[in-house]
């Protein structure tokens, strides 16, 4: 139901936008027509194009800034500090496209429109805002919704129906599961009011105006059946929501009602990458992939003789490393250390400098003169393109662990192999050299899966280039 009215109503706002962006331009056409001063002078046909090409400009922007939002904003000043923000890049935008077409469009037309634009979204952002606040809330057709749970869990669904955008609706009160809970609700801060307990939930759907039921008991009410509220809100007509018990106010698992043909189901994903998510991301290791691919394929001669020069053993070293979810492939680096490398790190085991699930040795005399410099410079990371590319790692991701580091892994650490493994991520751009502690590695690892956004794998990789250009630090 809410993502339904949600969808209306956004693109209800879409289309007022898009008719704010058309009668913005023809006013600022029409009082520039009136100054007759050729510095203010813009042609009729390319203010058609601008309007067409600034809807959907425009469109995306505030699409970037989520003012088209299911979520509503804290404030009013929010929404107009990102007004604000919105008309500057339309403008820079529109500034850009007449360069580039060589439009000799007047800046001052363009100023004009760009403080027409911010006055007329402004003003139709704040009527929006108070006919859907302060009408909507009060009117005949608001929905009254009844709550059945304890407190906490109440006032969690509560404050996200607060911010939850819809046509209007209002919580009126709550029901408490027994006795203990609707005495405990009495005695702490009633932000909502307890009607009772469950065994009043036929009574009050009678006496109230009920509209809907959002059912959030917690685990500790698994003993609680169900059914025969349910059947009594079919009878009645009155529709009902359910929070799975499952779900923890304290969880940073993301839940999702998705059907499998007609079979509806809860999804508990405990990342935060979805299938547009991966889409874009996967989009971004191919293009990376074969620019550094490409990079590989005109260094490879050079680094080729340093590393034969210098000694013994293959130009390019295989590794087996895990992957996502355990998955275990072949990693290629270029080699870096001597050749009988894996044998001496029996004997270095004891100077270790990481504590935990990783060695960690600064000054590993197991690495080659050639090696120290690959490693400086990061170029010892470029074949590891051609696992991008496989589809076996991701540019951004966490560092790929060997079979017996895994092996020593405890059940939170395991998380860190939820995602594909990546050429740099947090740690990388984090210190890497200063941090010694295992556990401290895997929180950022963490942090980067349970708050992923597509923007961070940008940014990490811009930190990245900063970081290697600066010598701070390798990938």
């Amino acid at each position: 139901m809410y993502y339904q009215q949600v969808a209306v109503l956004l693109n209800f706002i879409m289309l007022i936008d898009a008719i704010v962006v058309a009668v913005s331009g023809y006013l600022a056409y029409y009082i520039c027509l009136r100054l007759g001063d050729s510095n203010w002078y813009i042609p009729q046909d390319v203010l058609l194009y601008t309007i067409i090409c600034l809807i959907f400009i425009n469109n995306f922007i505030m699409a970037q800034l989520r003012l088209y939002s299911s979520k509503r904003t804290r404030s009013f000043l929010e929404v107009v500090a990102k007004l604000v923000v919105a008309v500057i890049l339309d403008i820079t935008f529109l500034m850009a496209g007449y360069y580039l077409t060589k439009n000799p469009i007047s800046r001052h037309f363009t100023l004009l429109y760009g403080v027409l634009l911010l006055g007329s979204f402004t003003i139709e952002r704040g009527i929006l805002d108070w006919f859907l606040d302060s009408r909507l809330r009060k009117g005949f057709g608001v929905r009254r919704i009844l709550l059945v749970g304890p407190e906490e869990r109440v006032n969690r669904v509560k404050k996200t129906l607060d911010e939850q955008r819809s046509w209007g609706h209002k919580v009126v009160g709550f029901l408490a599961p027994d006795e203990k809970e609707k005495n405990f609700a009495k005695s702490s801060s009633e932000d909502i009011p307890c009607l009772g307990t469950l065994s009043d939930f036929k009574d009050i759907l009678v006496k109230e105006v009920i509209d809907e039921v959002i059912f959030c008991l917690g685990p500790e009410h698994s003993s609680i059946n169900l059914k025969p509220y349910l059947d009594i809100s079919r009878k009645m007509g009155v529709s009902y929501r359910i929070v799975p018990a499952m779900y923890s106010l304290k969880d940073k698992d993301y839940f999702e009602v998705e059907k499998i043909q007609d079979i509806p189901t809860l999804v508990v994903s405990t990342h935060n990458i979805n299938a547009s998510g991966m889409f874009y991301k996967r989009i971004l290791d191919i293009f990376g992939g074969l620019i550094g691919c490409f990079i590989l394929a005109i260094i490879y001669p050079f680094v080729a003789i340093a590393i034969k020069l210098d000694s013994e053993g293959p130009v390019i070293f295989k590794q087996k490393r895990v992957g996502m979810n355990g998955r275990v492939f072949t990693l290629y680096k270029f080699r870096t250390m001597y050749k009988d490398a894996e044998q001496r790190k029996k004997e270095l085991l004891k100077n270790n400098e990481m504590k935990g699930c990783m060695f960690k040795l600064k000054n590993d005399p197991r690495v080659t003169r050639v090696g120290r410099f690959l490693r400086k410079t990061s170029l010892d990371e470029f074949p590891q393109f051609i696992n991008v590319l496989l589809g076996q790692m991701s540019i951004v991701g966490t560092r790929p662990p060997t079979p017996d580091e895994v092996e020593q892994y405890e059940l939170w650490h395991l998380k860190r192999i939820c995602v594909k493994p990546g050429i740099t991520g947090l740690w990388q751009i984090s210190g890497r050299n200063e941090i010694t502690d295992f556990n401290e590695i895997v929180k950022l690892d963490l942090k980067y899966i349970e708050n992923w956004r597509f923007r961070d794998d940008l940014y990490i990789i811009l930190k990245t280039i900063f970081v290697v250009l600066s010598k701070k630090g390798a990938m």
